[in-house]
């Protein structure tokens, strides 16, 4: 039915930019709490965070509900997009939309990197760090970024690319088979945090077992554990 194709086309939708965001709200801030590192942590405000977070959910509550609102091809069946019943033309915008913000995540990561290094590399001369503490600190900073961006990449850009190329005359199956992957990215990216972060693989140990491993105690918190 016609409220069943707009229901699901939304629910996409909604996925598509709650992935999105998220992972660009934690670039940003990633990248700021770098950049400013003396300040920024005591510039973001609770009520600061509490409202990006809102302003966040609302954007993507509002592109999940655009079918809804006339992006859709209910009237012309000829210009449906494999995303039915989204157009064509809405669907390349939004295709392009992500590859430009995709681009944008890239060259702030890579930034991070650059910023992360050049600390790291301050800290070690300060502390008179062995260099091998510091590569291996690096990597595994390097390594979590590389997963979180590379696990986003292959969940969506496939579709995205998808989407530009084919309209609603292509096999459904080729559509649900890459939409599928990229509607749980947004499940992906906390469990990848999850088993990253030490003090949620901590939790665990107790929540499951009921102690903490002592390489947990012994071992430093570094900032590639964030």
């Amino acid at each position: 039915s016609e409220a069943a194709e707009l229901a699901a086309a939304g629910l996409l939708l909604a996925a598509f930019s709650a992935s999105v965001c998220s992972l660009l709200a934690i670039t940003v801030d990633r990248y700021l709490s770098l950049y400013n590192a003396l300040t920024y942590h005591s510039e973001r405000t609770l009520g600061f965070t509490c409202a990006m977070v809102l302003l966040m959910w609302l954007l993507c509550l509002g592109v999940g509900l655009l079918p809804l609102l006339g992006w859709n091809c209910l009237r012309d069946q000829s210009a449906c997009s494999i995303l039915r019943p989204v157009t064509k033309d809405n669907a390349a915008v939004l295709a392009v939309t992500f590859l430009l913000l995709f681009a944008l995540m890239m060259q702030l990561y890579l930034q991070i990197c650059k910023i992360a290094f050049r600390h790291a590399q301050q800290i070690a001369v300060q502390h008179q760090f062995i260099a091998t503490a510091q590569a291996t600190s690096t990597r595994k900073g390097l390594s979590t970024l590389s997963l979180i961006l590379g696990t986003f990449a292959l969940c969506w850009i496939p579709f995205a690319i998808y989407s530009l190329v084919a309209d609603s005359s292509y096999p459904a199956v080729y559509t649900y088979s890459l939409a599928l992957p990229a509607t749980c990215n947004s499940l992906i990216n906390p469990i990848i945090y999850a088993f990253r972060n030490p003090d949620i693989q901590k939790s665990l140990w107790l929540a499951c077992c009921g102690c903490i491993p002592s390489t947990f105690s012994s071992r430093p918190r570094t900032s590639s554990d964030v």
